[in-house]
Protein backbone atom coordinates (compact mmCIF):
# COMPACT_ATOMS: atom_id res chain seq x y z
CA UNK A 1 0.00 0.00 0.00
CA UNK A 2 1.22 3.46 -0.83
CA UNK A 3 1.62 6.36 1.57
CA UNK A 4 0.28 8.81 -1.03
CA UNK A 5 -2.70 10.69 0.36
CA UNK A 6 -5.54 11.08 -0.39
CA UNK A 7 -6.32 7.98 -2.39
CA UNK A 8 -9.66 6.54 -3.45
CA UNK A 9 -10.19 2.84 -2.74
CA UNK A 10 -13.14 0.54 -3.12
CA UNK A 11 -14.37 -0.90 0.15
CA UNK A 12 -16.70 -3.83 0.51
CA UNK A 13 -18.54 -4.49 3.75
CA UNK A 14 -20.32 -7.73 4.53
CA UNK A 15 -22.51 -9.27 7.19
CA UNK A 16 -23.62 -12.86 7.69
CA UNK A 17 -26.58 -13.52 10.00
CA UNK A 18 -24.99 -16.87 10.90
CA UNK A 19 -22.18 -14.86 12.57
CA UNK A 20 -24.38 -12.02 13.85
CA UNK A 21 -21.77 -10.28 15.99
CA UNK A 22 -19.25 -9.67 13.19
CA UNK A 23 -18.87 -7.42 10.17
CA UNK A 24 -16.12 -7.67 7.59
CA UNK A 25 -14.57 -4.80 5.63
CA UNK A 26 -12.43 -5.50 2.59
CA UNK A 27 -10.34 -2.67 1.18
CA UNK A 28 -9.20 -3.15 -2.39
CA UNK A 29 -5.65 -1.89 -2.81
CA UNK A 30 -3.05 -2.33 -5.51
CA UNK A 31 -1.94 -5.52 -3.78
CA UNK A 32 -2.83 -8.96 -5.10
CA UNK A 33 -5.43 -9.47 -2.38
CA UNK A 34 -7.73 -7.04 -0.57
CA UNK A 35 -6.97 -5.98 2.98
CA UNK A 36 -9.65 -7.67 5.09
CA UNK A 37 -10.63 -6.83 8.66
CA UNK A 38 -13.36 -8.51 10.71
CA UNK A 39 -14.62 -6.85 13.87
CA UNK A 40 -17.80 -6.52 15.90
CA UNK A 41 -20.95 -4.98 14.52
CA UNK A 42 -21.31 -3.18 17.85
CA UNK A 43 -17.89 -1.55 17.35
CA UNK A 44 -19.00 -0.27 13.95
CA UNK A 45 -22.21 1.17 15.43
CA UNK A 46 -20.32 2.71 18.34
CA UNK A 47 -17.79 4.28 15.97
CA UNK A 48 -20.56 6.23 14.26
CA UNK A 49 -21.24 8.03 17.56
CA UNK A 50 -17.86 8.40 19.25
CA UNK A 51 -14.29 7.12 19.13
CA UNK A 52 -14.46 3.36 19.62
CA UNK A 53 -12.05 0.46 19.64
CA UNK A 54 -8.46 -0.04 20.62
CA UNK A 55 -5.64 -2.05 19.18
CA UNK A 56 -5.88 -3.00 15.52
CA UNK A 57 -9.27 -1.41 14.74
CA UNK A 58 -10.29 2.08 15.86
CA UNK A 59 -13.25 4.05 14.48
CA UNK A 60 -14.54 7.57 15.00
CA UNK A 61 -17.12 9.90 13.43
CA UNK A 62 -16.43 13.10 11.53
CA UNK A 63 -19.04 15.86 11.71
CA UNK A 64 -19.61 18.94 9.60
CA UNK A 65 -19.71 22.47 11.06
CA UNK A 66 -23.39 22.03 11.94
CA UNK A 67 -22.75 18.81 13.85
CA UNK A 68 -24.10 16.50 11.15
CA UNK A 69 -22.38 13.16 10.69
CA UNK A 70 -20.48 13.11 7.38
CA UNK A 71 -17.87 10.37 7.52
CA UNK A 72 -16.59 7.42 9.49
CA UNK A 73 -12.85 7.11 9.99
CA UNK A 74 -11.45 3.62 10.26
CA UNK A 75 -7.87 3.04 11.36
CA UNK A 76 -6.64 -0.52 10.96
CA UNK A 77 -3.33 -2.20 11.44
CA UNK A 78 -0.69 -3.07 13.93
CA UNK A 79 2.90 -2.24 13.03
CA UNK A 80 1.71 -0.76 9.72
CA UNK A 81 -1.50 1.22 9.87
CA UNK A 82 -3.91 2.60 7.34
CA UNK A 83 -6.59 5.25 7.76
CA UNK A 84 -9.80 5.17 5.74
CA UNK A 85 -12.60 7.71 5.54
CA UNK A 86 -15.98 6.29 4.53
CA UNK A 87 -19.23 8.11 3.75
CA UNK A 88 -21.24 7.77 6.98
CA UNK A 89 -24.62 7.80 5.24
CA UNK A 90 -23.70 4.62 3.36
CA UNK A 91 -22.48 2.92 6.54
CA UNK A 92 -25.60 3.91 8.53
CA UNK A 93 -27.90 2.64 5.77
CA UNK A 94 -25.98 -0.64 5.48
CA UNK A 95 -25.86 -1.11 9.26
CA UNK A 96 -29.63 -0.53 9.52
CA UNK A 97 -30.14 -3.43 7.09
CA UNK A 98 -28.07 -5.73 9.31
CA UNK A 99 -30.31 -4.83 12.25
CA UNK A 100 -33.34 -5.73 10.13
CA UNK A 101 -31.74 -9.16 9.59
CA UNK A 102 -30.73 -9.65 13.24
CA UNK A 103 -31.97 -7.03 15.70
CA UNK A 104 -29.62 -5.71 18.36
CA UNK A 105 -29.89 -7.98 21.38
CA UNK A 106 -31.18 -10.92 19.34
CA UNK A 107 -27.77 -12.16 18.19
CA UNK A 108 -27.95 -15.26 20.40
CA UNK A 109 -31.64 -16.12 19.90
CA UNK A 110 -30.93 -18.97 17.48
CA UNK A 111 -28.05 -20.51 19.42
CA UNK A 112 -28.61 -24.15 20.34
CA UNK A 113 -27.28 -23.91 23.89
CA UNK A 114 -27.87 -27.62 24.60
CA UNK A 115 -25.70 -28.58 21.64
CA UNK A 116 -22.95 -26.24 22.82
CA UNK A 117 -23.04 -27.72 26.29
CA UNK A 118 -22.71 -31.19 24.81
CA UNK A 119 -19.68 -30.08 22.79
CA UNK A 120 -18.07 -28.72 25.95
CA UNK A 121 -18.52 -31.98 27.86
Amino acid sequence: MSSNLPRTLNCGISYNSEDPLAVTMAFNTDAQYPVVWTFSRELLADGLNARAGEGDVVLWPIHDHDGGLTSLCVRVGGARTALFEIDAELVVSWLDKTYEMVPCGAEFNDVDWDALVQLAE
